[in-house]
């Protein structure tokens, strides 16, 4: 994977797109001008990050998402007003990179454009295509986990809990807001529902955590 010069990322004199694949998507956490749906292609969304601070520790991990190799990726783009560039740079560094585990990089995404309204007389608007900044997982980073099978991915997401927060509560508010977009993720749904099962059941019937691989 091509990395972007960290100086082409921060004296870009432009607005600033970002694309959030995860919790980006719900708590973006930045001021923003625009939020548009999008699509990134040549990376896919995935549970492959062993978290050790937000979502975990390091003696009990987390799992959180990354952007792999391969396939396509539905987020959300948010466009940030140029003056505003610097300040989110900094905020997205401080939050997403505190282990360096994600490589910072400018990737050209599709916003999807909303359907036709009577002012577009009828016609549908011609997708945007723009560069955004993605925070894709770097494989040869320690906390990268690869490819779990599910009951792997399981027992991290319910052991996981760190500063901010339950592994539990990461993953279901990402799964609601794929939903809200009218959007599946074949695996985290699975986990989603898994989780959501588990506890609507008396806790003498759950069944214990498989151990991860």
């Amino acid at each position: 994977m091509t990395v972007t010069k960290t100086a082409e990322i921060d004296h870009a004199d432009e607005d600033l797109w970002v694309f959030g694949y995860g919790s980006l998507m719900w708590r973006p956490g930045f001021p923003f001008v625009e939020r548009v749906p999008a699509r990134l292609v040549g990376l896919h969304r995935a549970l492959c990050v062993f978290s050790f601070v937000h979502r975990g520790t390091p003696e009990k991990p987390g799992l959180v998402l990354g952007l792999d190799r391969g396939g396509t990726c539905r987020g959300i783009a948010f466009r940030v007003d140029k003056a505003l560039r610097a300040e989110t740079l900094a905020y997205l560094r401080a939050r997403e990179q505190v282990t360096h585990v994600y490589l910072e990089t400018l990737r050209p995404v599709t916003l999807l454009a909303p359907p036709p309204t009577p002012a577009a007389g009828g016609h549908a608007e011609a997708a945007r295509r723009v560069r955004a900044l993605v925070y894709a997982v770097d494989r040869g980073h320690p906390q990268y986990a690869g490819r779990l099978d599910l009951a792997a991915q399981l027992h991290l997401v319910r052991q996981g809990h760190g500063q901010s927060g339950p592994n539990r509560d990461y993953v279901l508010a990402t799964v609601r807001e794929l939903d809200q977009q009218g959007c599946r993720d074949t695996q985290l749904h699975a986990i989603a529902r898994r989780l959501a099962a588990a506890e609507a059941r008396p806790p003498h019937d759950r069944p214990a955590d498989t151990p991860s691989t």
